[in-house]
Parts: C-alpha cells; sequence; structure tokens
C-alpha cells in the first residue's frame, strides 16, 4: 500500500467532524458573553462560582456554572477564551459535534466536581473543559498509526506523549487540571471515530 502525505495540516486525514466549528463557536460566544457580565457586575462572581461550603447547602448548580465564568477575571476569561478557540475547533472537526460535547462538558463537570471534593474548594473557569478536549485529542494522535494508518508528524506525537505525564504531576501537586485531562484521554479512547476502511497508510 502506498504512503500519501495529507494535506493542508497535520490533523486532516483525521478529520470526521463537519468543517464549522459552530458548537465550539456557541460555547465560546456563551463562556465570553458570561464573562463580559462578571466583569461589568462583579457581584454576580459570587453567584456562581464554585464554593463548596454554598455547595455543600444545596447549591450544585454552581458545579455547573462554575465552567462559565472565570476566577482569573479579565486574564482568565481572554486565556481561556484562545484555548477553547484553538483546542475547540481542532476537537470538533476531529471528533465531531457530540462527542466534542461530552469531552469538554463531562470533562468540565468532572472538573469541577473534584475540585470541590478534593483540590480547591474555590474557583470557576472553563480551562477544565478544554483540559479533556486536549486529552482527548492526545488520545486520539497516539493511537491514529494503528486506528486510522495515520502517523502524525514527530512534534505532535511528543506532545501527545507529554499530555498524561503532565497530566499526572499536576494532579500530584494538587492542581485541577490534570484528572479531567485523564479523563478525556480515557472518553477519547471509547469516542474514537469509526475509521475509513477504505482508507490508505499517510504519514502526516
Amino acid at each position: 500500500m502506498s504512503t500519501r502525505t495529507a494535506a493542508r495540516s497535520p490533523l486532516a486525514a483525521l478529520t470526521f467532524g463537519p468543517p464549522r466549528p459552530l458548537l465550539t463557536a456557541a460555547v465560546f460566544l456563551v463562556t465570553l458573553a458570561c464573562g463580559v457580565a462578571q466583569l461589568v457586575h462583579r457581584p454576580l462572581y459570587d453567584y456562581v462560582v464554585r464554593d463548596a461550603a454554598r455547595i455543600d447547602h444545596g447549591q450544585w448548580y454552581r458545579l455547573i456554572t462554575g465552567m462559565f465564568f472565570q476566577d482569573g477575571w479579565a486574564s482568565g476569561l481572554v486565556s481561556n477564551l484562545i484555548l477553547l478557540a484553538v483546542f475547540g475547533a481542532i476537537a470538533e472537526r476531529v471528533f465531531g459535534r457530540w462527542r466534542w460535547a461530552v469531552l469538554y462538558f463531562g470533562c468540565g463537570w468532572f472538573g469541577q466536581l473534584m475540585s470541590y471534593l478534593w483540590l480547591h474548594p474555590v474557583g470557576a473557569g472553563n480551562s477544565m473543559c478544554v483540559a479533556g478536549l486536549i486529552g482527548g485529542l492526545a488520545t486520539l494522535i497516539l493511537l491514529a498509526p494503528y486506528r486510522y494508518a495515520v502517523t502524525p508528524p514527530l512534534q505532535l506525537r511528543i506532545m501527545a506523549l507529554a499530555v498524561p505525564v503532565l497530566a499526572v504531576v499536576d494532579t500530584a501537586i494538587h492542581d485541577n487540571h490534570g484528572l479531567p485531562c485523564l479523563l478525556g484521554m480515557a472518553l477519547g479512547f471509547l469516542l474514537l471515530p469509526t475509521p475509513n476502511p477504505d482508507s490508505q497508510p499517510v504519514s502526516a
């Protein structure tokens, strides 16, 4: 079987989702709106932040709202939106929309829950959601040669190998991004799109 080179981008041969990242754009706009509202009316943050003491008193909705507001305020909003735009668009193009939603919101909620139970009881941000997408993408890159007959560039494979290592270290130092990233890797394995049986080996 002949080897061909993937066009346009290293992940071009691994795109199984829609060409336009509309779900990423929608979540981006909602997160942006929440962030702007938080900056304009600062007391809003106290009503939506993940706060263990208030969750203990029945305010479980904070495990959801914590995924849309930012404890880093303006700088956190900008940096997290950039990460969402980059990795969200790639993940949606690769996994498709419903798999994207499972990775993003499933890992994000898991990160909020574990932060409440163990790590940082007070906080907010969508970065743990993005960590789930990164974990899923890492799994896809590492398994691409075996599942899709696609060999991504060496740099991407090294970065993908570094993801679980950094996630474990991150968890060991009690940061709250490692666990959702590891869950993203596990879910990414379960959610890998079905390969095309007619595909040729690709060296990207």
